[in-house]
This record gives structure tokens, sequence and C-alpha cells, in this order.
């Protein structure tokens, strides 16, 4: 009974010196002022839910077999639908053959693009290029 009496009076003059004794930023200054309340927000009180924590529940339709989507990346890759390349070796002697039997019309080449004479304006002020 003695010992905890003597602890609670060593805790009622420990809290009136503290009263006394104040850090020294407490004694000038913002923090000095009664009305003052510490912007730092308490261990509880910081981060009451994690940023990546979800609000709701996402949630993912499973019913039906057409609105569910297929995660699996093979049947969406486009690359393995394209057919085979062909590859052909031409020899000397096919490709030979194969201009033999080909037969060029005019109609085969583009237009020329100039089809009439240019003609020279002599007349234009100060007689053309000098």
């Amino acid at each position: 009974m003695a010992a905890s009496s003597a602890s609670s009076g060593a805790k009622s003059v420990f809290q009136s010196l503290k009263r006394f004794f104040k850090k020294p930023w407490e004694i000038t200054g913002p923090c000095a002022d009664p009305e003052y309340k510490s912007a730092l927000p308490g261990a509880l009180e910081y981060r009451i839910y994690c940023p990546a924590t979800t609000k709701a529940k996402a949630i993912i339709p499973t019913s039906n077999p057409e609105t569910v989507f297929d995660i699996k990346y093979y049947s969406r890759d486009q690359r393995r639908n394209r057919p085979p390349i062909r590859r052909t070796i031409l020899k000397k002697a096919d490709v030979e053959k194969m201009m033999k039997e080909k037969t060029f019309d005019q109609s085969d080449f583009p237009k020329v693009y100039l089809t009439a004479a240019v003609e020279e304006d002599y007349n234009a002020r100060g007689g053309g290029y000098q």
C-alpha cells in the first residue's frame, strides 16, 4: 500500500514539474499559443486505409459464357492466324523461260508525262530570260 502511494505521489510531483519545464520551441513562437493545435496527425488517424485498398469489390460477370472475358493470349494472337509464307527459288533458266512467255503491251507501262512540246513566250515582260 505504501509503495502505491509513493509512486502516485512521485507521479503528481512529476506532472506539476512538467507544466513549468517546456521544450524550447514551446516557449515562444506559434507553438506557445494556448490555441495552437498540432498539424501532425496521430498514428491511428494518419492512414486508415491503404491506398491500394478498393472501396467496393468489383463485380465480374461469370454466369453467361458470352459475357466472360477470355484472358488466354493464344486465342487472341493474330500472328498465329496468318497463312504461311510461300518461298520459291528461281533459277536462271526458269527466269529466262518466264521472260520468253511474257509479252509486253503499250498499256503495261505508264503514260509519258509530257505529250506536247513546250512553247516559250517570247513576248513576256523583259523579253524572257536574259
